[in-house]
């Protein structure tokens, strides 16, 4: 049996090491999206092999059609459940230059406020601080018992911020590698700085674009006016339909697939309470939405359906009097637990058909289609993990969702047939994607400490 005090204890005397080794990979400028950081990446991803391969797994460069991936392997013991360890190594550009306060790719470690350090550059909290968490737990764990407790495979991916694009293929060509009972994804947050957080849901999206066509030109307002056909007052009446007074879509069938959410998780949300200052950081004061849903379950558990963009007619400075021929919105549905999203697309095509006069036509065009994941409140590892990270941080794990999507997330679900435990460290201060990123010294030291007791006990629940 591993000794779970001697390998916290061993992670505590690396971290001047582990904190030295994220250093040297925040150093290498991957930035996934300009070509001339392609060589960059390439050497991130040997980088990352040669760490992993000095602390046991069998791991390589794996060439694809854009940056290469990293993929390794290392047995745990006889028995053991086997996961699939994902993050990325790639990092957004580092523009506007100008508003870091140093070279975003020179790391240190700074005093934020007084007892506050955090690690510093471009990558210490998206991502390479977070997937650097889990390879040195997996160090410490190694140097002390002589063996993980789990069956482990890594899959970093280069492309992460750049959409991705060889990540299916990818995953389709080495489904048999990579499948496993679990998948593990660190590229999320804490609910603040003391309390630790799982996802569990992230909300699925189906995206349409509707234009609505009346007559064969642009009229003359004045001669037509109160005879043809408008095709921008079609639209709006038609976009104004989809909401009743309580704020529910009225699409026939829509909320098909939504499960209530348990009432021990919207107790949890409800003493949680909103974000602080959510609506008032942006000039909001009233929430909208669903009635009788707090905010932290419409932004997790609720489907919405909202308009994303208008065009129509003459939108040039000065004024134009024109009833247009035709008038488009863009309109994104978010969706959550068993929810189709081609049925909704199909349902929102027959809502706006329904509803067209003589005269007029719809014609649609789709812009993506993904479904929503959710883990079961009652899966085992969840309760696992929970136990495991308020152990370490002697406060309760709490449940979150996701309010947008993390594609990869739903790949290992429809590709792979494994359910994903998100677990990150990162604070809504960390800068991500902007000028002078950080993560705190804390979250990268008790990231590591939380990873050892989320392995010791997943093993443990086998």
């Amino acid at each position: 049996m591993a000794d779970l005090a001697a390998t916290l204890s061993q992670a505590d005397k690396n971290l001047d090491n582990s904190l030295e080794r994220l250093s040297d990979l925040i150093r290498i400028k991957s930035i996934s999206t300009d070509p001339a950081f392609s060589d960059d990446c390439r050497k991130a991803a040997g980088w990352l092999v040669g760490t992993l391969e000095d602390i046991g797994f069998e791991a390589g460069v794996r060439e694809t059609t854009g940056h290469p991936m990293v993929v390794a392997h290392q047995a745990g013991r006889e028995g053991a459940p086997h996961v699939l360890f994902y993050g990325h190594y790639d990092v957004q550009p580092v523009d506007p230059l100008d508003l870091w306060t140093k070279d975003p790719f020179s790391p240190g470690v700074e005093e934020l406020t007084p007892g506050r350090k955090v690690i510093t550059g471009r990558g210490a909290a998206d991502d390479k601080g977070q997937l650097m968490t889990f390879v040195e737990a997996c160090r410490a764990y190694k140097e002390t018992n002589g063996t993980l407790p789990l069956t482990v495979t890594i899959l970093f991916e280069g492309e992460e911020e750049s959409g991705s694009p060889s990540l299916k293929p990818f995953l389709e060509a080495n489904a048999d590698e990579l499948k496993a009972d679990l998948a593990m994804v660190c590229d999320t947050g804490m609910w603040d700085a003391d309390t630790p957080a799982i996802s569990v849901s992230l909300r699925g999206l189906t995206g349409e674009e509707v234009t609505i066509k009346a007559a064969n030109r642009d009229l003359h307002s004045g001669h037509y006016g109160g005879n043809a056909a408008n095709p921008i007052h079609i639209l709006t009446s038609i976009l104004g339909d989809i909401h009743d007074a309580d704020g529910r879509v009225t699409i026939p069938n829509f909320y098909d697939g939504v499960h209530e959410t348990p009432d021990n998780i919207k107790s949890m949300w409800e003493e949680l309470g909103p974000p602080k200052d959510f609506l008032e950081d942006i000039g909001l004061s009233v929430p909208s939405g669903e009635k009788g849903r707090t905010i932290l379950e419409r932004c997790w558990a609720r489907p919405t359906a909202e308009v994303n963009g208008i065009s129509g007619g003459y939108t040039g400075d000065g004024f134009k009097t024109v009833i247009p021929a035709e008038a488009s919105a863009k309109v994104s549905f978010r969706l959550v637990g068993d929810q189709d999203p081609h049925a909704i697309r199909r349902n929102f095509r027959a809502f706006v058909e329904e509803r067209l006069p003589a005269d007029c036509s719809a014609e649609f065009s789709q812009h993506g289609t993904s479904g929503a994941i959710q883990l079961p409140y009652d899966a085992p590892e969840l309760a696992d993990a929970q136990k495991a990270l308020e152990d370490e941080w002697e406060k309760p794990a709490v449940i979150i969702g996701i309010g947008g999507s993390i594609p990869i997330v739903g790949d290992f679900r429809s590709m792979l047939g494994m359910n994903s435990l998100l677990v990150g460290f990162g604070l809504d201060d960390d800068r991500v994607h902007s000028p002078n990123e950080k993560y705190d010294l804390r979250s990268f030291h008790k990231g590591i400490r939380s990873w050892i007791r989320i392995m010791d006990a997943l093993a443990a629940g086998q």
